[in-house]
């Protein structure tokens, strides 16, 4: 047994244990199992990579927002970066200062078969104000517009859908432009995990609004 099929074996018995472990469950309940498949899947299949997509992000400073992704049950990874723009290899002080029409973005990298597109994007529009055109709190320009880039047709659809379900808990008119992606460019070590590394605990922009 060769070590990919010894790591499936592994998979398999863990997997086995919790069905069981909840097999005394009333059969009209539903047993709760939340665990992050980064806690289960320290490798990646061919048929892992299947279902790992990719969804981008603009909500104001990228640092709030990936606190907020990265959290989320089924997201395997962030990244934060700079894209649609009109430059090649931006910079953060280029996006600030300069007229590159970058939007401050958060990359999602996330499994389908535990988080859809669909719940990204409802959380999109939780967690930031939609309604300001090209600001958020106190940080203005363009480079903090809101913004959804999607990478299929798929997405775009879902993406409008969602806009037109959130709008009803938002007084003014949600101004998130829904565009196709262009090339994603990672931003400087620095950026990445921002909040995690300095010890912050919350945005006073970025927080996930009450909707019940």
């Amino acid at each position: 047994m060769n070590e990919f099929s010894i790591k499936i074996f592994s998979i398999l018995f863990f997997n086995l244990n919790i069905f069981l472990s909840n097999a005394n469950i009333e059969c009209n309940q539903k047993p709760i199992i939340e665990y992050k498949v980064k806690d289960v899947m320290s490798f990646k299949s061919e048929q892992d990579i299947k279902i790992f997509n990719k969804a981008y992000f603009a909500a104001g400073c990228f640092w709030g927002v990936e606190a907020i992704y990265k959290d989320l049950n089924g997201v395997i990874s962030t990244k934060v970066g700079y894209m649609n723009g009109n430059t090649d290899n931006p910079s953060y002080k280029s996006i600030c200062y300069d007229d590159t029409n970058h939007a401050e973005v958060v990359e999602v990298t996330f499994n389908e078969r535990i988080i859809k597109y669909e719940d990204l994007c409802r959380v999109f529009w939780r967690l930031h104000d939609p309604t300001t055109l090209n600001r958020q709190g106190p940080d203005i320009g363009t480079q903090y517009r809101s913004g959804i880039f999607y990478l299929t047709d798929i997405e775009k659809n879902i993406a409008l859908n969602i806009k037109k379900e959130s709008q009803k808990y938002w007084n003014n008119n949600i101004v998130t432009e829904i565009v196709p992606a262009k090339k994603f460019y990672e931003a400087e070590e620095y950026h990445q995990d921002y909040f995690n590394k300095n010890g912050i605990s919350n945005s006073g922009c970025h927080f996930l609004r009450n909707w019940n």
